[in-house]
């Protein structure tokens, strides 16, 4: 059973700190040079402060940017910026956003969730990890003993049960609200009804929980659980380090949204169509779409409409042609991924990387690719204007059936399979690793 618990987060004194809009900042992996400087513009208290600390000329092993992070947080708490809540809380979250021109509306609670070691209870990853980001956020636990921004994941509901434990709550309070870069629009409801709370835990804890993102975050978690064990400073099973703060949303929230992942890929020879399609045939049915944005467009729409996995779009840049290839043979991928189930073969990811990549790509055109990641297809026509790629490819996204049957047979999908739009927001509420 998912161990899931109220607790007493670390919220902003916006009477000290100011609008909330101007104290939260996206999560890491999205804050680039120029965000992060916009965000620090923003004012003295914004979470990009602790999140991702600007790096400064002569840092070293003891002073550099986890150590800055961790100085702030102490003088933020110090100061009465940052304030502990009296009582243990869930706290409700809604995003209101737009996605080519539809308006959505995504709602979940953040709450602390028992840490259980994957395969081993009902706490599912759905997505392989890198080392990098973990090394650089396991410095930052160490250095702010806090989580920062909250992990999302998923739970089965199909009638709404859990969150209709919450909803009627929503309309008797107003709720604190801010804006992010993107203008999506985040209110946040404390609730400390324990009515409420017993009720949502109570039916929560059959649940199964799948990591939508996070998982660099999570194992991390992990990992710090071991530390302080290895310390002497986790007492017994309720320390704070055996758990981690969660924003826990239903698998049928009518605004959870799966941004498709395009690739951007580099490090390659120059390409033709007639390469790409020579080097694809006889394992693809490649048809010709034609060049510029239009045929961008035509592609795209070809790829949405078919709602399979099996059709992908690329564009060579040395000759400015988009073309489609439909995939048609899965014996191939049974013999190049055997250890892998069905869902898994299946996937466009997984077929675009281990086939067309790193076999059919690599094979006939030689070099290294190396890819470059975005979610919509204004971004991949910025970058073939700009030549920033040899070759684009038009993946479809994954859906809420592939995270589950994938992520529940104790598999994980390659890297950026998923993008769920928009990210949640660091500095709503951060959760205390501390053992008092």
């Amino acid at each position: 059973m998912a161990d899931i618990r109220a607790f007493r987060g670390y919220r902003y004194d916006l009477g000290r700190a100011g609008s909330l809009t101007d104290l939260v900042a996206p999560p890491y992996d999205v804050i680039d040079a120029v965000l992060q400087r916009k965000l620090y513009e923003r004012g003295p208290y914004n979470a990009v402060r602790l999140e991702l600390t600007k790096d400064e000329p002569g840092d070293n092993e003891t002073e550099n940017r986890y150590s800055r992070a961790s100085r702030e947080l102490k003088a933020w708490v110090a100061e009465d910026i940052l304030r502990q809540d009296s009582l243990r809380q869930i706290y409700v979250c809604e995003q209101e956003f737009a996605v080519e021109g539809r308006i959505f509306k995504r709602r979940g609670f953040m709450a602390r969730v028992r840490l259980e070691p994957f395969g081993a209870g009902r706490i599912f990853p759905h997505e392989e990890t890198m080392s990098g980001p973990k090394a650089d956020r396991h410095k930052l636990f160490q250095a702010t003993a806090m989580n920062l921004s909250p992990i999302f994941g998923l739970y089965p509901d199909d009638t709404n049960e859990v969150f209709a434990k919450i909803e009627s709550i929503l309309f008797r309070t107003p709720p604190l609200e801010a804006t992010d870069h993107l203008g999506v629009v985040c209110r946040l409801w404390p609730i400390a009804d324990e009515r409420i709370i017993n009720g949502v835990i109570g039916l929560m804890g059959p649940k199964p929980v799948f990591i939508a993102d996070g998982h660099h975050r999570y194992e991390t978690s992990l990992r710090y659980l071991e530390d302080r064990r290895a310390a002497g400073e986790v007492p017994n099973d309720e320390a704070a380090p055996h758990f981690t703060m969660m924003m826990l949303v239903s698998m049928s929230d009518p605004g959870l949204v799966i941004l498709p992942t395009h690739r951007l890929i580099g490090g390659l020879p120059d390409l033709t169509a007639a390469q790409l399609q020579k080097a694809l045939e006889p394992h693809f049915q490649v048809e010709r779409m034609g060049a510029g944005d239009a045929a961008a467009k035509e592609t795209w729409e070809q790829i949405e409409m078919d709602g399979s996995q099996a059709l992908l779009g690329f564009h060579t840049n040395a000759d400015d042609v988009w073309v489609t290839a439909r995939f048609q043979a899965t014996e191939l991928m049974k013999q190049l991924a055997p250890a892998r189930s069905d869902d898994w073969r299946d996937l466009a990811v997984s077929v675009l990387h281990v086939l067309v990549l790193d076999k059919l790509v690599a094979e006939a055109i030689g070099g290294a690719s190396k890819c470059r990641y975005v979610h919509l297809l204004g971004e991949v026509t910025d970058a073939i204007r700009a030549k920033q790629c040899q070759l684009a490819a038009l993946v479809p996204p994954a859906t809420m059936d592939h995270v589950e049957q994938i992520a529940g047979n104790g598999e994980k999908m390659p890297p950026k399979s998923t993008y769920f739009y928009p990210k949640l927001l660091t500095g709503l509420v951060f959760n205390s690793l501390k053992v008092n």
